[in-house]
């Protein structure tokens, strides 16, 4: 496979964390897309460390993008997407994004390595409401679908991704979304849920095709019903149980 230039200075893969440290064979890749701000990097760094942990016996390989500047972060992603086919072959990967990256990995999700979108609080803009949105859904088509929102994000309205969630599960039925009660932009205060949820979801998406009991529920339901599933407090404790 030729290999792809990146589409602007500074951008790369940071070091991997899983599998590939232990020197086992790679079975899947999260690619984790970081928000715009690098001083709020919301669940990133905690969802990274666990995904190692949980994934690694199973051949996950999880790497942070680091941003460069003068390309679009879809654009960003897409060469990432790439980079991991370059590297480890025909294997599934999941974009997880926060925040811009949220937006990114939705965004990308057309590339035909990817089989999974994980999206955290995305900073949709405010075309997105709109009933004639040019924000894009087909490239989700085929994709495993998660998109997860505080309630109380003054940043990014949860409402416009719930209206991007109805829009997108119409072209595409394994679409769900998490609501999080009391929860800010950052996810902070339920930041051990959000993760234990995202890990669920990823091992899930690109292993074994089996979620936890809320996540299948979810998938399942009718809108508006799998789009505004409540995050539980506690969930995790007994994941997969």
């Amino acid at each position: 496979m030729a290999q792809h230039a990146p589409p602007a200075r500074g951008v790369r893969l940071g070091r991997a964390a899983g599998a590939n440290g232990s020197g086992s064979t790679v079975s899947g890749v999260v690619l984790l897309l970081p928000g715009a701000s690098r001083f709020s990097p919301g669940p990133v760094r905690p969802l990274a460390r666990a995904l190692a942990r949980a994934g690694g016996t199973e051949g996950l390989v999880a790497h942070t993008l680091i941003h460069g500047g003068g390309a679009s972060r879809e654009e960003e992603a897409g060469w990432a997407a790439d980079e991991v086919v370059r590297r480890y072959g025909d294997v599934p990967v999941c974009l997880a994004g926060y925040d811009a990256g949220g937006v990114a990995a939705l965004r990308a999700a057309g590339h035909e390595a990817v089989n999974s979108v994980l999206a955290l609080a995305p900073c949709l803009g405010e075309s997105a409401a709109a009933a004639d949105s040019p924000e894009p859904v087909k490239q989700l088509s085929g994709r495993q679908v998660l998109i997860v929102h505080g309630t109380n994000d003054a940043r990014s309205d949860p409402e416009t991704s719930f209206r991007l969630a109805a829009r997108a599960k119409k072209a595409n039925r394994a679409t769900c979304r998490f609501e999080v009660h009391s929860d800010g932009h950052a996810l902070r205060e339920h930041q051990a849920e959000v993760v234990a949820l995202s890990v669920d979801f990823v091992l899930g998406a690109v292993f074994s095709g089996r979620y936890s009991r809320p996540v299948t529920d979810a998938l399942a339901a009718p809108p508006p019903l799998g789009l505004r599933m409540p995050l539980a407090s506690g969930f995790g404790r007994s994941l997969r149980g």
